[in-house]
């Protein structure tokens, strides 16, 4: 696939493949407990009713987990920012359904937030930046999610 495709907030890490493509985006993100920082960040930054939305998008959606590995303060501070946090969570968003059979053929991706995230394969381990993806092709009836274990951070 193109660059064409845009990565959202780089990482909305669904843990849950029983979606079976029914579902939204956002609705495995709420269902999923692992995700409830980024519902929360989503919510924040007005962007939950996007990922409902017709898409198609393809998410790299980090865990709690992942949140957990940022200080709170700073985690506190962005979460307040709409601004800087909209930035953050369209770094992980990319348009279209990339699949990872798909993503490991790609040196980088256009992002929503704009700027393009580094795509590195090393056998079997995918890297986006410096998070890995541990988990891939969560289907949903408007894109894709791929699980990430730490949150992308664009240059702000």
């Amino acid at each position: 696939m193109k660059n064409t495709t845009v990565i959202l907030f780089a990482a909305l890490a669904l843990g849950s493949a029983s979606a079976q493509g029914t579902d939204t985006i956002a609705s495995i993100v709420t269902k999923d407990a692992q995700f409830s920082t980024l519902l929360a960040a989503l919510k924040a930054a007005g962007l939950d009713k996007t990922l409902a939305g017709k898409g198609p998008f393809t998410v790299f959606a980090p865990t709690n987990a992942a949140f957990a590995k940022i200080p709170k303060a700073t985690l506190d501070a962005l979460l307040k920012n709409k601004k800087e946090l909209t930035k953050v969570l369209t770094y992980h968003v990319v348009a279209g359904d990339v699949m990872a059979a798909d993503v490991v053929k790609m040196k980088s991706a256009k992002t929503l937030e704009g700027s393009s995230v580094k795509i590195n394969v090393m056998g079997k381990n995918v890297m986006l930046d410096k998070a890995n993806v541990t988990k891939t092709d969560i289907k949903a009836s408007n894109g894709v999610i791929h699980v990430i274990d730490t949150v992308l951070m664009p240059k702000m």
